[in-house]
C-alpha cells in the first residue's frame, strides 16, 4: 500500500463517527473537518408534527448528506431559501438535521464548542446558509449549525392539537424544543468530535438571538449551555389565547390558529363552523394535509401581517413571557452574556420599501443586471432608521441585559457595530442604503459572504480592503475568545471589552466594534421617552410620519407597549391611522 493511500484511509477512519444516530463521516477542507446532515432528532413528520422531538438511537444508521434538508417555509431573498428552490413553499417537515465543523488537527484538550441558531424571524432561514470554515480555522473552536421548525410547524396553539396531548407535547413552543433537543445531543455526542460538553456557548442573530434569550428563561434548557450571545435579538412573546383566538385587531390577529382553522375548514367542507367539530375531527383535518399545504395558510400574507411565534405556554416558556421573565432568578439560566445589535438596524428593511427607495429599470440605470437605487426622501430615510434602530437597541440590547442584571448576573457585555464601509457605485450608494444594518455582521463573523450571494453584491457590501479585514478578525476574536474564557478579552490592538454597566441615568456601556480607528467602548443614555420627545422636535418627518414612528418604536422587537408609552409623546397621535399608513405603504421592491 503507498504512503498517500494508507494516510487516505486513515484519514477517512478518522473523519467516520458513530453517534446516537448513527454513523457520520466528515469531509474536509481548508483544513476543516465538516460532518453534515446529522439528524438530531425523529423526523417530526406523521402524527409527530405537533410534538415535542422525539430521541433517536439508531448507532448503525449510515448518515448520508441530504439536499434540501431544510425547514418548510415561504421561499425569500431575506431567509436566505430563494437560494436554494424557486417555489412559494420550500423546504420539508424532515428537517431535524445539523452540521459540525472541526478543526481537522486534532486538540489535546477538548475544544468550546459553539452551537449557532439561524435568523429568518422563526419562519425562514436554515443551516447551510452559514459556512463558519475560515472561523474555526483561526480560531480552533468547533462550531455546530442546525435546522429547527418553523412558523405555525414550530410554534402552534389549537385545542385540538394541545388538548388531546399530555406532558410535554402540550407545549406550544415545538420550535423551541427542536432547539433544545439539538443542545441535547451536542451534550450526549460532541465529545466524540473533539468538543468539550462542559463548554457550550450558544449563539445567534435576529430570531436566532431573540430564541438565545428564549433558552435562558427557559426550564427545559437548564444546564445544557454555559454562555449565551444575542445577536440583534428580540423578546416578543405571546400568551397562549392571543395565539389561538383574539378579539381585536393586531399584527398576529389574522393569523391566530382560530382564523386560520376556520380558512382551512371552509375550503373542506360546507359547514364552516369550526365550533360544530370535535377535537378529534379538527384535528384529522388538520393532520390530513400535507406540510406544504398546511403552510400554504400562511404564504399570502402581507408584510405588515405576521404570525403568533413564542408562547408563554407555561411548559418551555414561563407563563408570564420572555420579557419579564428575563429579570426573574427563579426562571433564568445565568450564564455569562453578550448581547448587541447594529447601529443601522433596519435599513435592510427600508431600503426594500417603496415609500423610501425607487429603482430605475432603464438601460442607463442598469449595469452589471441590477438596477439602480435612488431614495426618495434621503432625510426621512434617515430618520426612520434612527429612531428605529435605537428603539431596537433599547428593547433588544439594553432592556434584556437590564432584566439580567436585576436577576443577579453580573457577567454581562454589550455591543454596537458601526462597520459601513460599503462601496459608494453607479448603481447605489451602499454605505448609505444598507449602513451598519440587519445581519451585515455575520459575514464577518464567518469570514464567508455566502449569506448574501457571494458576488457580485458582496463586491460592494464587503469590499476587500483593512477596514473589512480588521473588523472581521476582531470580532472573530472577541466571539471566540468569549466561547473559550467567558469573557471577550481586548481587541488585536488591546481595547479592552468592558462589562456592561447600567445605573440610575439609564447610561449604559457598550463596544463599539467598527475599523480600527473607531473600535472603542462608548456609552449612551437611550430611553423611549427621550428618543419620543427628540422625534416630536425632528423636522425631517412629517406629523404622520413622527407617528408611525413611534408606533413602530412601541410595538416592535418586544411585545406591544404603545398605550404606556405614547402618553409621554408631546404630540398628538391616532394609532388607527400609524397602522393603517403602514398598510398603505407595505409595498417592496423585488430588485431581482
Amino acid at each position: 500500500m503507498s504512503l498517500l493511500l494508507f494516510l487516505a484511509l486513515a484519514n477517512a477512519q478518522e473523519s467516520k463517527i458513530i453517534t446516537s444516530s448513527g454513523i457520520t463521516e466528515g469531509s474536509t477542507y481548508n483544513k476543516v473537518t465538516i460532518w453534515s446532515d446529522i439528524p438530531y432528532a425523529q423526523p417530526p413528520i406523521g402524527d409527530l408534527r405537533w410534538k415535542a422531538p422525539r430521541k433517536l438511537k439508531n448507532y448503525s444508521n449510515i448518515i448520508l448528506p441530504k439536499d434540501d434538508n431544510f425547514c418548510i417555509q415561504r421561499t425569500s431573498n431575506l431567509g436566505g431559501s430563494s437560494q436554494f428552490s424557486n417555489d412559494l413553499i420550500s423546504g420539508t417537515e424532515d428537517c431535524l438535521y445539523l452540521d459540525i465543523y472541526a478543526p481537522k488537527k486534532k486538540s489535546k484538550d477538548l475544544l468550546p464548542v459553539m452551537f449557532w441558531i439561524h435568523g429568518g424571524g422563526n419562519t425562514s432561514g436554515l443551516k447551510d446558509l452559514y459556512d463558519f470554515t475560515k472561523f474555526v480555522k483561526k480560531h480552533n473552536v468547533i462550531v455546530v449549525t442546525i435546522n429547527y421548525r418553523l412558523g405555525p410547524l414550530g410554534w402552534f396553539t389549537h385545542p385540538s392539537i394541545q388538548g388531546l396531548q399530555s406532558s410535554i407535547d402540550k407545549t406550544s413552543n415545538f420550535g423551541t424544543l427542536d432547539i433544545i433537543s439539538a443542545l441535547e445531543w451536542v451534550n450526549e455526542n460532541i465529545n466524540l468530535f473533539g468538543g468539550n460538553s462542559e463548554n457550550i456557548t450558544i449563539f445567534g442573530e435576529s430570531a436566532g438571538g431573540h430564541n438565545v434569550l428564549s433558552l435562558l428563561v427557559s426550564n427545559k434548557a437548564k444546564g445544557l449551555f454555559h454562555k449565551a450571545i444575542s445577536m440583534s435579538g428580540y423578546t416578543e412573546s405571546i400568551s397562549l389565547d392571543h395565539a389561538y383566538r383574539q378579539k381585536q385587531q393586531s399584527p398576529t390577529s389574522n393569523y391566530s390558529t382560530w382564523e386560520v382553522v376556520n380558512k382551512i375548514i371552509n375550503d373542506q367542507s360546507d359547514n364552516n363552523l369550526q365550533d360544530q367539530y370535535t377535537l378529534e375531527e379538527l384535528r384529522n383535518i388538520l393532520y390530513s394535509l400535507s406540510g406544504k399545504e398546511f403552510y400554504q395558510y400562511y404564504a399570502e400574507r402581507e408584510n405588515f401581517e405576521e404570525l403568533p411565534l413564542l408562547t408563554n405556554d407555561g411548559i418551555v416558556i414561563p407563563k408570564i413571557g420572555l420579557q419579564e421573565s428575563l429579570s426573574k432568578e427563579e426562571h433564568l439560566n445565568i450564564v455569562p452574556t453578550i448581547a448587541g445589535s447594529t447601529r443601522d438596524e433596519v435599513k435592510i428593511w427600508l431600503a426594500f420599501s417603496k415609500y423610501f427607495v425607487t429603482v430605475d429599470y432603464s438601460v442607463s440605470g442598469s449595469i452589471f443586471g441590477l438596477p439602480k437605487v435612488v431614495l426618495n426622501d434621503e432625510d426621512a430615510f434617515e430618520a426612520f432608521n434612527y429612531y428605529r434602530s435605537n428603539a431596537w437597541k433599547i428593547r433588544g440590547v439594553n432592556e434584556p441585559l437590564n432584566s439580567l442584571a436585576k436577576a443577579g448576573n453580573s457577567e454581562l457585555y454589550s455591543y454596537r457595530i458601526d462597520w459601513d464601509d460599503r462601496r459608494k457605485f453607479l448603481i447605489a450608494d451602499f454605505k448609505k442604503l444598507f449602513g451598519a444594518g440587519h445581519a451585515l455582521e455575520i459575514p464577518l463573523l464567518t469570514g464567508s459572504t455566502k449569506l448574501v450571494g457571494g458576488p457580485p453584491v458582496s463586491n460592494f457590501m464587503y469590499p476587500k480592503g483593512i477596514s473589512r479585514f480588521y473588523t472581521s478578525r476582531n470580532i472573530m476574536k472577541f466571539w471566540s475568545n468569549f466561547a473559550k474564557y467567558g469573557e471577550p478579552g481586548y481587541s488585536s490592538n488591546n481595547v479592552k471589552w468592558e462589562t456592561y454597566s447600567f445605573n440610575e441615568n439609564n447610561e449604559s456601556r457598550y463596544m463599539v466594534i467598527d475599523k480600527k480607528k473607531n473600535l472603542k467602548m462608548s456609552s449612551d443614555n437611550l430611553t423611549l421617552l427621550n428618543l419620543s420627545k427628540q422625534v416630536f422636535e425632528d423636522s425631517r418627518l412629517d406629523k404622520i410620519e413622527k407617528c408611525v414612528v413611534l408606533y413602530q418604536m412601541f410595538t416592535y422587537v418586544g411585545n406591544d407597549m404603545y398605550e404606556e408609552n405614547i402618553k409621554n409623546y408631546p404630540g398628538k397621535c391616532d394609532r388607527k391611522t400609524s397602522e393603517n399608513f403602514i398598510i398603505n405603504n407595505a409595498s417592496v421592491i423585488d430588485y431581482d
